[in-house]
């Protein structure tokens, strides 16, 4: 075999150091980056978790959400353009999107007789018993994820979190 070399504990130990600090530094960037930041990853945290529960389930997040939004718009169904502007995250792609789901009975699609240009989807019986079988463990999840923050601390950053999203609509 080849040659053992001693292990220099200082080295190691100073670049640890260094690694520990740089990774401190957050400290000195402004406060609305660090916002940001910290808004970002816990996002991307929380959204994790919960496409991991649909993933169970043979669905995307994408797709929970446009379920979710056609139970909302029950009996009427929506056009496509109306469902990608109430969707948490912008899917460039919606048609598509749809597709698959149609694939799988979980929509219907319908060209709207007074207006051919208009495509209207609903939920069928199925999309609507898989999401009722969601409900639950998603609600479970959502109360796990935030049960170290107590409800007054949840219901102030639902506040906070819904007045950064009105003040983008001005």
């Amino acid at each position: 075999m080849g040659k053992h070399f001693p292990l220099d504990n200082y080295c190691c130990n100073k670049y640890c150091s260094t690694v520990s600090k740089t990774q401190n530094q957050h400290g000195s960037l402004p406060i609305p980056d660090r916002a940001f930041i910290a808004l970002q990853k816990a996002a991307d945290k929380l959204a994790q978790q919960a496409e991991q529960l649909v993933k169970s389930n043979r669905l995307t997040g994408a797709q929970y959400n446009v379920l979710r939004i056609l139970r909302g718009a029950e009996p009427d169904g929506l056009a496509c353009s109306t469902i990608s502007e109430r969707m948490i995250s912008h899917d460039p792609d919606m048609t598509r999107l749809l597709d698959r789901m149609e694939k799988r009975d979980l929509i219907t699609r319908q060209r709207q007789t007074d207006d051919r240009r208009v495509v209207k989807t609903r939920i069928t019986s199925a999309g609507l018993e898989l999401l009722k079988q969601l409900d639950h463990p998603i609600r479970e999840l959502h109360k796990k994820q935030f049960a170290h923050m107590g409800n007054a601390r949840v219901k102030e950053l639902a506040d906070l979190l819904e007045e950064i999203c009105e003040q983008e609509k001005e």
